[in-house]
């Protein structure tokens, strides 16, 4: 029997989903990658590449590329650790600013996502997620 892809499956659906999530988070100039990482720095108050890395579960050269688009844009800076190297990510004001007028954009796209998919099926990849 010939089955689709679940690796596929899973890859376009995440696309479809960072899509939407993107088209509403473009009225303030984030993607959903850019304002996941600066909530995750404004929860934790500041966190170094390594750190922010592991919370995202994702390698920390691709974090880092991350961060310097964060900087370039003046919504993250980096801080000294307290040994002359500047190592901690901490928000701008400038990011602050964005990450609170993204929020209620990245509500709305989870309104969205919710209406297409029903109760039934936010269950199923809530439990899809889990599993794997």
């Amino acid at each position: 029997m010939d089955s689709s892809c679940y690796c596929d499956l899973l890859r376009t659906a995440a696309r479809k989903t960072t899509a939407i999530y993107d088209r509403h988070l473009a009225e303030v100039g984030l993607t959903l990658a850019q304002y996941k990482l600066l909530k995750k720095i404004d929860r934790a108050g500041e966190l170094s590449i390594s750190e922010l890395a592991a919370a995202c579960d994702l390698d920390r050269s691709t974090i880092g590329r991350n961060a310097q688009v964060l900087e370039k844009h003046e919504l993250v800076e980096e801080t000294s650790c307290g040994d002359g190297r500047r190592c901690m990510l901490t928000l701008t004001e400038t990011g602050r600013s964005r990450l609170a007028a993204a929020a209620p954009l990245w509500q709305t796209a989870q309104a969205e996502i919710e209406a297409a998919l029903g109760p039934e099926q936010i269950k199923a990849i809530t439990a899809i997620s889990g599993a794997l």
